[in-house]
């Protein structure tokens, strides 16, 4: 890896740490989807500072970026765009949607119809947009990072297993500990207020994010080339296989993983590698990210939820008979 790869690196995990406490697994699982041009969902209750982190990374990086709040009433035209007509001279112009932009933040994703999330999941996969007869690409880096409230709450749609299946890592956010939490009172006991005109308003922690970038896109596009220089084994490639096709035939388990899991625990296993400065996957790595790559992509059966199995347990059993 270029010092260069790496001081980048460093630099953005070390600015998002300034706002963002605790969270060093997700800014890992963030850097990998960027580097990978994998799409990620984030799964957890509200108030973990998702919006926040988010919001952090794409000023650090100097991306675009846009964040839509899905709502029931929402439609593919909010996110896509559409044809206005003009009145001056009787001719449709293009608008385009919010999902023109580098880091796109869908927010609380499962709250909008599946008519909005099937038009949002198809320009992921395509990372095109159709509006009336015309196909706009989409800009290049382009990256979702849909967040989403446990499916248990009131106002919320399950996601679809294929509609899963285009999000390359799936990361469950948790609470702070409790020393991470007292960090994160401590700070905010620190924001004082900021002068508006003739007035006031308390600070949040969104006015302590930098707007200086520590990089841009060609550090992002250097990044990138680094992780398709990193070697991956046979016997890794082998276990990976071993591992995806036990969840096709385990007794446990309905639906198990498409090929598109391997390739995506492949690509970030090699994205994971770079971040932590090596140039080659250890089995690590894949033990580190089978739960973001697997498990949203595979269903226990109905005698599976019956006995009381969780998809955790049957997947560390599974990766516990690998090699």
């Amino acid at each position: 890896m270029s010092k260069s790869t790496e001081e980048f690196i460093v630099a953005v995990r070390e600015r998002v740490g300034r706002v963002v406490v605790g969270q060093d697994v997700v800014v890992e699982r963030l850097l990998i989807s960027l580097f990978t041009s994998g799409h990620i969902l984030l799964q957890g209750m509200p108030g973990l500072a998702k919006t926040l982190l988010v919001n952090c990374l794409a000023k650090t990086i100097d991306l675009g970026f846009s964040r839509v709040q899905f709502t029931i009433d929402l439609l593919p035209s909010d996110i896509l765009g559409s044809e206005i007509l003009d009145q001056r001279n009787g001719e449709f112009r293009t608008h385009k949607g919010p999902i023109f932009t580098n880091l796109l933040l869908a927010d609380e994703i499962n709250r909008a119809a599946p008519k909005v999330q099937g038009a949002l999941l198809e320009a992921m996969q395509e990372r095109k947009v159709t509006i009336g007869n015309v196909s706009y690409p989409l800009p290049a880096p382009f990256l979702v990072i849909a967040t989403q409230n446990p499916i248990e709450q009131s106002g919320t749609f399950e996601l679809p297993e294929a509609q899963l299946d285009r999000f390359q890592l799936c990361h469950r956010l948790n609470y702070p500990t409790l020393e991470e939490e007292e960090e994160i009172l401590k700070r905010n006991l620190k924001l004082g207020i900021k002068r508006e005109d003739k007035g006031a308003v308390a600070q949040t922690e969104f006015d302590m994010v930098a707007d200086e970038a520590v990089g841009g896109t060609e550090e992002l596009i250097t990044a990138m080339e680094a992780v398709q220089k990193v070697h991956v084994s046979d016997v890794f490639i082998k276990h990976v296989v071993e591992l995806v096709d036990r969840t096709r035939n385990h007794k446990h388990i309905e639906l198990g993983g498409s090929p598109r899991a391997g390739i995506a625990l492949i690509k970030s296993s090699r994205a994971r590698a770079l971040i932590n400065g090596r140039d080659y996957v250890v089995p690590e790595d894949l033990f580190a990210l089978a739960e973001d790559v697997i498990l949203h992509r595979t269903r226990l059966n109905y005698e599976a939820l019956a006995e009381g199995h969780t998809g955790e347990q049957v997947l560390r059993k599974l990766l516990a008979s690998i090699g």
